[in-house]
Protein backbone atom coordinates (compact mmCIF):
# COMPACT_ATOMS: atom_id res chain seq x y z
CA UNK A 1 0.00 0.00 0.00
CA UNK A 2 1.16 3.39 -0.47
CA UNK A 3 1.89 5.82 1.98
CA UNK A 4 0.37 9.19 1.55
CA UNK A 5 2.09 12.62 1.82
CA UNK A 6 0.73 13.02 5.14
CA UNK A 7 1.64 9.54 6.75
CA UNK A 8 4.83 10.06 5.29
CA UNK A 9 5.43 13.69 7.17
CA UNK A 10 4.27 12.07 10.18
CA UNK A 11 6.52 9.42 9.97
CA UNK A 12 9.80 11.99 9.34
CA UNK A 13 8.64 13.06 12.77
CA UNK A 14 7.12 16.29 11.89
CA UNK A 15 3.67 17.46 14.08
CA UNK A 16 0.54 15.67 13.06
CA UNK A 17 -1.67 18.79 13.21
CA UNK A 18 1.07 20.89 11.20
CA UNK A 19 1.48 17.63 8.70
CA UNK A 20 -2.25 17.91 8.01
CA UNK A 21 -2.10 21.35 7.31
CA UNK A 22 0.53 20.69 4.82
CA UNK A 23 -0.59 18.14 2.96
CA UNK A 24 -4.19 19.74 2.77
CA UNK A 25 -2.07 23.46 1.71
CA UNK A 26 -0.01 22.11 -0.32
CA UNK A 27 0.02 20.09 -3.86
CA UNK A 28 3.03 17.00 -3.00
CA UNK A 29 5.44 16.07 -0.30
CA UNK A 30 8.04 18.14 -1.90
CA UNK A 31 6.01 21.58 -1.49
CA UNK A 32 4.50 20.26 1.87
CA UNK A 33 8.22 20.16 3.35
CA UNK A 34 9.01 23.56 2.52
CA UNK A 35 5.53 25.04 3.65
CA UNK A 36 6.58 23.32 7.03
CA UNK A 37 10.17 24.67 6.91
CA UNK A 38 8.57 28.16 6.22
CA UNK A 39 5.88 27.68 8.52
CA UNK A 40 8.17 26.64 11.33
CA UNK A 41 8.27 29.51 14.03
CA UNK A 42 4.23 30.11 13.54
CA UNK A 43 1.70 28.74 15.95
CA UNK A 44 -0.71 27.04 14.77
CA UNK A 45 -3.44 29.59 16.36
CA UNK A 46 -1.81 31.83 13.55
CA UNK A 47 -1.95 29.51 10.74
CA UNK A 48 -5.24 28.53 11.21
CA UNK A 49 -6.57 31.84 12.15
CA UNK A 50 -5.59 32.57 8.11
CA UNK A 51 -7.43 30.00 6.76
CA UNK A 52 -6.82 28.21 3.38
CA UNK A 53 -7.74 26.45 0.46
CA UNK A 54 -7.77 22.60 0.37
CA UNK A 55 -5.60 20.86 -1.99
CA UNK A 56 -6.91 21.67 -5.59
CA UNK A 57 -8.01 19.34 -7.67
CA UNK A 58 -5.67 18.03 -10.98
CA UNK A 59 -6.62 20.08 -13.81
CA UNK A 60 -5.71 20.05 -17.18
CA UNK A 61 -2.01 20.80 -17.57
CA UNK A 62 -0.74 19.71 -14.32
CA UNK A 63 0.00 16.53 -12.75
CA UNK A 64 -0.59 14.61 -9.63
CA UNK A 65 1.63 16.58 -7.85
CA UNK A 66 0.36 20.06 -8.97
CA UNK A 67 3.42 20.90 -11.42
CA UNK A 68 2.24 21.86 -14.93
CA UNK A 69 2.94 19.61 -18.29
CA UNK A 70 4.05 21.88 -20.35
CA UNK A 71 4.04 21.11 -24.17
CA UNK A 72 7.72 20.70 -25.65
CA UNK A 73 9.52 23.71 -26.57
CA UNK A 74 7.55 25.99 -23.94
CA UNK A 75 9.17 26.93 -20.76
CA UNK A 76 8.14 24.76 -18.05
CA UNK A 77 9.66 25.48 -15.34
CA UNK A 78 12.02 27.94 -13.86
CA UNK A 79 16.08 26.90 -13.18
CA UNK A 80 18.42 27.95 -10.62
CA UNK A 81 21.45 28.69 -12.52
CA UNK A 82 22.99 28.48 -9.07
CA UNK A 83 22.54 24.93 -8.14
CA UNK A 84 20.74 23.76 -10.73
CA UNK A 85 17.44 23.12 -9.49
CA UNK A 86 14.19 23.07 -11.16
CA UNK A 87 11.00 24.91 -9.79
CA UNK A 88 7.17 24.82 -11.11
CA UNK A 89 6.10 28.23 -10.30
CA UNK A 90 7.91 31.55 -9.48
CA UNK A 91 6.84 31.05 -5.78
CA UNK A 92 8.87 28.14 -5.31
CA UNK A 93 11.52 29.81 -7.06
CA UNK A 94 11.43 33.11 -5.18
CA UNK A 95 10.83 30.60 -1.43
CA UNK A 96 14.21 29.30 -2.59
CA UNK A 97 16.04 32.14 -3.65
CA UNK A 98 15.11 33.94 -0.28
CA UNK A 99 16.46 30.43 1.92
CA UNK A 100 19.55 30.32 -0.30
CA UNK A 101 20.21 33.41 -1.31
CA UNK A 102 20.48 32.68 -5.06
CA UNK A 103 19.53 35.69 -7.63
CA UNK A 104 20.19 33.46 -10.63
CA UNK A 105 17.30 31.87 -12.67
CA UNK A 106 15.81 31.40 -15.89
CA UNK A 107 13.39 30.06 -18.10
CA UNK A 108 13.63 25.76 -18.42
CA UNK A 109 12.07 23.48 -21.17
CA UNK A 110 12.73 20.60 -18.76
CA UNK A 111 9.56 19.34 -17.34
CA UNK A 112 9.37 18.42 -13.49
CA UNK A 113 8.59 14.76 -12.94
CA UNK A 114 6.61 13.24 -9.99
CA UNK A 115 8.65 12.05 -7.61
CA UNK A 116 8.65 8.12 -7.63
CA UNK A 117 8.71 6.00 -4.78
CA UNK A 118 11.97 5.06 -4.56
CA UNK A 119 12.76 8.89 -4.84
CA UNK A 120 10.14 9.47 -2.23
CA UNK A 121 12.08 6.82 0.44
CA UNK A 122 15.26 8.83 -0.25
CA UNK A 123 14.15 12.02 0.07
CA UNK A 124 12.50 10.46 3.37
CA UNK A 125 16.32 8.90 4.50
CA UNK A 126 17.77 12.65 3.56
CA UNK A 127 15.02 14.47 5.72
CA UNK A 128 15.64 12.28 8.72
CA UNK A 129 19.15 12.52 8.86
CA UNK A 130 18.68 16.18 8.65
CA UNK A 131 16.17 16.69 11.16
CA UNK A 132 18.36 14.28 13.63
CA UNK A 133 21.38 16.68 13.16
CA UNK A 134 19.07 19.80 13.76
CA UNK A 135 18.17 17.50 17.10
CA UNK A 136 21.56 16.50 17.74
CA UNK A 137 22.79 20.18 17.64
CA UNK A 138 20.16 21.81 19.50
CA UNK A 139 20.82 19.53 22.18
CA UNK A 140 24.39 20.34 22.56
CA UNK A 141 23.23 24.16 22.43
CA UNK A 142 20.92 23.32 25.39
CA UNK A 143 23.27 21.33 27.11
CA UNK A 144 26.11 24.35 26.69
CA UNK A 145 23.38 26.86 27.65
CA UNK A 146 22.10 24.46 31.07
CA UNK A 147 25.83 24.30 31.61
CA UNK A 148 26.31 28.36 31.40
CA UNK A 149 22.85 28.92 33.64
CA UNK A 150 23.96 26.19 36.50
CA UNK A 151 27.76 27.75 36.46
CA UNK A 152 25.78 31.57 36.75
CA UNK A 153 23.74 29.92 39.73
CA UNK A 154 26.74 28.69 41.48
CA UNK A 155 28.61 31.95 41.27
CA UNK A 156 25.45 33.66 43.27
CA UNK A 157 24.92 31.30 45.78
CA UNK A 158 29.05 30.97 46.53
CA UNK A 159 28.75 35.01 46.62
CA UNK A 160 25.34 35.00 48.53
CA UNK A 161 27.30 32.35 51.66
CA UNK A 162 30.71 34.51 51.17
CA UNK A 163 28.66 37.89 51.93
CA UNK A 164 26.61 35.86 54.99
CA UNK A 165 30.05 34.62 56.57
CA UNK A 166 31.94 37.53 56.06
CA UNK A 167 29.05 39.62 57.70
CA UNK A 168 28.85 36.70 60.43
CA UNK A 169 32.35 37.58 61.35
CA UNK A 170 32.27 41.12 61.59
CA UNK A 171 29.45 40.63 63.74
CA UNK A 172 31.70 38.34 66.36
CA UNK A 173 34.25 41.23 66.51
CA UNK A 174 31.61 43.87 67.45
CA UNK A 175 30.27 41.06 70.26
CA UNK A 176 33.77 40.71 71.43
CA UNK A 177 35.09 43.87 71.25
CA UNK A 178 31.49 44.73 73.28
CA UNK A 179 32.70 42.41 76.13
CA UNK A 180 36.29 43.26 76.12
CA UNK A 181 34.71 47.31 76.84
CA UNK A 182 32.09 46.08 79.40
CA UNK A 183 35.05 44.03 81.37
CA UNK A 184 37.11 47.35 80.88
CA UNK A 185 34.63 49.17 82.74
CA UNK A 186 33.30 47.09 85.37
CA UNK A 187 36.83 46.79 86.84
CA UNK A 188 37.20 50.29 86.56
CA UNK A 189 34.04 50.95 88.38
CA UNK A 190 35.20 48.39 90.65
CA UNK A 191 38.08 50.06 91.47
CA UNK A 192 36.36 53.64 92.15
CA UNK A 193 34.08 51.52 94.95
CA UNK A 194 37.33 50.30 96.23
CA UNK A 195 39.22 53.74 96.32
CA UNK A 196 35.98 55.42 98.29
CA UNK A 197 36.00 52.34 100.84
CA UNK A 198 39.70 52.60 101.44
CA UNK A 199 39.25 56.70 101.80
CA UNK A 200 36.10 56.09 103.90
CA UNK A 201 38.12 54.08 106.00
CA UNK A 202 41.08 55.98 107.02
CA UNK A 203 39.03 59.00 107.27
CA UNK A 204 37.01 57.05 110.25
CA UNK A 205 40.19 56.14 111.34
CA UNK A 206 41.59 59.39 111.67
CA UNK A 207 38.63 60.90 113.14
CA UNK A 208 38.67 58.26 116.13
CA UNK A 209 42.60 59.13 116.67
CA UNK A 210 41.38 62.43 116.79
CA UNK A 211 38.70 62.21 119.84
CA UNK A 212 40.97 60.01 121.47
CA UNK A 213 43.81 62.25 121.36
CA UNK A 214 41.94 65.42 122.70
CA UNK A 215 40.26 63.15 125.64
CA UNK A 216 43.75 62.29 126.89
CA UNK A 217 44.86 66.08 125.93
CA UNK A 218 47.44 64.88 123.25
CA UNK A 219 47.91 67.27 120.28
CA UNK A 220 47.09 65.19 117.14
CA UNK A 221 49.82 65.12 114.41
CA UNK A 222 48.67 63.87 111.47
CA UNK A 223 50.26 60.65 110.11
CA UNK A 224 50.27 62.18 106.14
CA UNK A 225 52.06 65.21 107.12
CA UNK A 226 55.16 63.18 108.62
CA UNK A 227 55.06 60.35 106.51
CA UNK A 228 58.24 60.11 104.41
CA UNK A 229 57.69 59.24 100.50
CA UNK A 230 58.31 55.95 99.69
CA UNK A 231 60.27 55.18 97.12
CA UNK A 232 58.50 51.80 95.32
CA UNK A 233 59.94 49.77 92.68
CA UNK A 234 57.92 50.76 89.49
CA UNK A 235 55.56 48.29 87.79
CA UNK A 236 56.20 47.24 84.63
CA UNK A 237 52.86 47.34 82.03
CA UNK A 238 53.26 44.97 79.37
CA UNK A 239 51.06 46.70 76.56
CA UNK A 240 52.05 43.90 73.62
CA UNK A 241 52.67 40.43 73.71
CA UNK A 242 54.63 38.30 70.97
CA UNK A 243 53.49 35.30 69.48
CA UNK A 244 55.21 32.66 67.81
CA UNK A 245 52.09 30.47 66.26
CA UNK A 246 53.25 26.83 64.95
CA UNK A 247 50.84 26.15 62.17
CA UNK A 248 49.68 22.24 61.63
CA UNK A 249 50.47 22.63 57.55
CA UNK A 250 54.01 22.39 57.55
CA UNK A 251 54.62 26.07 56.88
CA UNK A 252 57.35 27.92 58.76
CA UNK A 253 56.12 29.58 62.38
CA UNK A 254 54.13 32.62 62.32
CA UNK A 255 55.59 35.46 64.48
CA UNK A 256 53.14 38.32 65.08
CA UNK A 257 53.10 41.11 67.85
CA UNK A 258 49.65 41.94 69.25
CA UNK A 259 48.14 43.96 72.03
CA UNK A 260 47.77 42.64 75.35
CA UNK A 261 43.88 43.15 74.73
CA UNK A 262 43.60 41.12 71.60
CA UNK A 263 41.38 37.97 72.30
CA UNK A 264 42.34 34.74 70.94
CA UNK A 265 39.56 34.59 68.28
CA UNK A 266 41.28 37.85 66.96
CA UNK A 267 44.55 36.02 66.71
CA UNK A 268 42.47 32.74 65.27
CA UNK A 269 41.03 35.62 62.53
CA UNK A 270 44.57 36.67 61.86
CA UNK A 271 45.84 33.18 60.79
CA UNK A 272 42.87 32.28 58.87
CA UNK A 273 42.83 35.61 56.95
CA UNK A 274 46.86 35.36 56.53
CA UNK A 275 47.24 31.73 56.11
CA UNK A 276 43.92 30.35 54.72
CA UNK A 277 43.93 27.83 57.84
CA UNK A 278 40.98 28.18 60.76
CA UNK A 279 41.89 27.21 64.43
CA UNK A 280 40.12 25.38 66.21
CA UNK A 281 42.65 25.46 69.59
CA UNK A 282 45.76 27.29 71.01
CA UNK A 283 48.36 25.40 72.96
CA UNK A 284 50.73 27.04 75.44
CA UNK A 285 53.60 25.13 75.38
CA UNK A 286 54.88 26.07 78.62
CA UNK A 287 53.19 25.88 81.10
CA UNK A 288 51.34 23.40 79.01
CA UNK A 289 47.41 24.60 78.94
CA UNK A 290 44.71 24.59 75.69
CA UNK A 291 42.27 27.06 74.79
CA UNK A 292 39.34 25.53 72.56
CA UNK A 293 37.09 27.53 70.17
CA UNK A 294 33.92 28.70 71.38
CA UNK A 295 35.30 28.25 74.88
CA UNK A 296 38.42 30.33 75.74
CA UNK A 297 38.80 31.76 72.60
CA UNK A 298 36.60 35.45 74.30
CA UNK A 299 40.18 35.57 76.81
CA UNK A 300 42.38 38.53 76.23
CA UNK A 301 46.07 37.62 75.52
CA UNK A 302 46.72 39.30 79.36
CA UNK A 303 43.91 36.95 80.46
CA UNK A 304 45.32 34.23 79.53
CA UNK A 305 48.83 34.30 80.39
CA UNK A 306 50.61 34.95 77.27
CA UNK A 307 52.19 38.27 78.01
CA UNK A 308 54.78 39.54 77.35
CA UNK A 309 55.60 36.79 74.85
CA UNK A 310 54.45 33.49 74.01
CA UNK A 311 55.04 30.05 71.81
CA UNK A 312 51.69 28.75 70.50
CA UNK A 313 50.61 25.13 68.71
CA UNK A 314 47.85 25.66 66.16
CA UNK A 315 44.97 23.29 65.79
Amino acid sequence: MVQSDYDLLVEMGFDAQRAKLAADRTNGLQDAIDWLDKNQERSLQEIESEGGLDKPLTEKGQDEDGDKVEEAGTAASLKCTDCGKLFSSPERAQFHAARSEHTNFEESTEIIQPLTEEQKKAKLIELREKLAEKKAAQAILDREEQKRNEAIRRKKAQNSEDIKEQLRKQQQLKEVAKRKQEKVDDLKAKERVRQQIKETQEARRRQQESEKASREGKVVVDSQEIAKPVTSKPTVSHSETRLQLRLPTGQPPLVKVFSADTTLFEVASTVESENGFCPTSFTMTFPRKTFQKGIDFGLTLKEAGMVPSCALIVG
